[in-house]
């Protein structure tokens, strides 16, 4: 792929495109994704949601993991990197297939299948063997994480889960990590503040080769979240196979589904994703801001897709469940916390009260369902959604503006307005 200048283009333009290796990839993780939502579907009650959390993570990290080796040494060009991934998706497959067996308490074939992406991943930083020392760091994290996955096999219930959760939380620990400064010995330990943990932040590592690439990472991260707002658009457009063309209800559904696919799009690419960009840009490329912002901070949000996607498909069934509205609000209020697209523009104490506020009525519009049909909540949903789009695409503009090329001065100024006795 090329870039091309338009005259507009900013700093993270100059950055690396997404390779088509990594786009055939990411098919695979559409259709684990999908299997993730149908679990939810086919039993909707809040402890397979629980499930389908832990699920999810434990994908979501597998993908990660393709994401930052493409992202700090993948080249379309030299076929061994094309063949890393490709070889990825065979045991990603394997484990979507079996993910529905993991919510019957059957998760050996799953397991064994992530500890082979596991060991591709350890492989895959550890080749050349020239590789840098924390390439193979990182390659040591991924053989632990493989022998972790596969004595999972044989763990029973509920151990194996809380192996899976350690492993994931070692994963995290050893692959974004920043550079952190530590005092010199006999040097007095400063107690850091919010101003200097976000000045740390935003500096650029000093060891460049754990530098990340900012566009490279930010496109990565845009297209996954496509690829989830496609699964809400998928359930809305099957649902046509089942119903009648004079169905009032599942038409009205349809175009709310729709609507609020829209807005949750522009939530993200109009709000928060330029913000993202921006303060990775700024920062040259910080592994430990990145893990923040991307890795860790996208998990939720992300997920919110899924169970936004799960109720709606929900509400179009005949009769829909009493958890539907509940999945499409809770799912929409955790998409809108998750992204942040609220924050960064009060500066006065109030207005974040008057966050909490929008957030609790989010969710709580899925009372309506006592008095409403379940398409109805739909498009009631949606409607709330462009609203909320409206408001906070006026307050990221504006934060935007006022972030400038003082980001740490920026933060720390919303933080002394929201605690002015500090």
């Amino acid at each position: 792929m090329t870039d091309v200048d338009d005259g507009n283009a900013g700093p993270a333009a100059r950055g690396k495109r997404v390779g088509w290796v990594e786009l055939y990839f990411d098919l695979v993780f559409v259709f684990a994704v999908g299997q993730v939502a149908h679990g939810i579907v086919a039993e909707p009650h809040w402890t397979r949601v629980a499930a389908a959390l832990g699920l999810f993570a434990t994908l979501w990290w597998t993908w990660i993991g393709f994401a930052v080796l493409y992202n700090r040494r993948g080249d379309d060009d030299r076929a061994a990197d094309r063949l890393f991934v490709l070889a990825g998706t065979i045991p990603c497959a394997v484990a979507a297939t079996q993910a529905h067996h993991v919510f019957e308490g059957h998760p050996a074939v799953f397991a064994v299948a992530m500890a082979a992406v596991r060991v591709l991943l350890a492989a895959a930083h550890r080749w050349p063997a020239r590789a840098e020392s924390d390439q193979r760091r990182i390659s040591g994290g991924y053989a632990i994480s493989a022998v972790l996955f596969g004595v999972s096999a044989i763990v029973p219930h509920p151990w194996l889960f809380v192996l899976w959760a350690f492993t994931l939380l070692q994963e995290a620990g050893f692959l974004l990590l920043g550079d952190r400064r530590r005092p010199h010995r006999g040097e007095p330990r400063e107690r850091p503040t919010r101003a200097s943990r976000w000045r740390e932040l935003l500096a650029p590592p000093r060891d460049p080769n754990l530098a990340v690439d900012s566009a490279h990472l930010a496109e990565r991260f845009g297209l996954f979240m496509i690829l989830l707002l496609g699964e809400l658009v998928f359930t809305v457009g099957t649902a046509a196979l089942e119903r009648p063309a004079d169905d009032l209800g599942y038409w009205s559904a349809l175009l709310g589904g729709l609507v609020m696919a829209g807005a949750l799009w522009w939530l993200y690419f109009a709000s928060a994703a330029r913000m993202y960009e921006r303060m990775l840009d700024l920062s040259g490329g910080n592994p430990a801001l990145a893990y923040s912002l991307y890795a860790g901070g996208h998990l939720f949000p992300a997920f919110a897709l899924v169970l936004v996607a799960a109720g709606v498909n929900l509400s179009l069934q005949e009769p829909a469940p009493a958890t539907a509205a509940w999945f499409t609000t809770t799912g929409l209020t955790l998409y809108v916390a998750g992204t942040r697209v609220f924050s960064g523009g009060f500066r006065r104490w109030y207005l974040g009260v008057a966050r909490i506020a929008v957030l609790a009525a989010t969710v709580c519009l899925a009372f309506l369902g006592r008095v409403l049909p379940a398409p109805a909540v739909v498009v009631v949903i949606a409607v709330w959604a462009v609203a909320g789009t409206a408001a906070t695409t006026r307050i990221r503009h504006r934060a935007l503006d006022r972030f400038g090329e003082d980001p740490v001065a920026f933060l720390r100024g919303i933080e002394e307005d929201r605690h002015p006795d500090r």
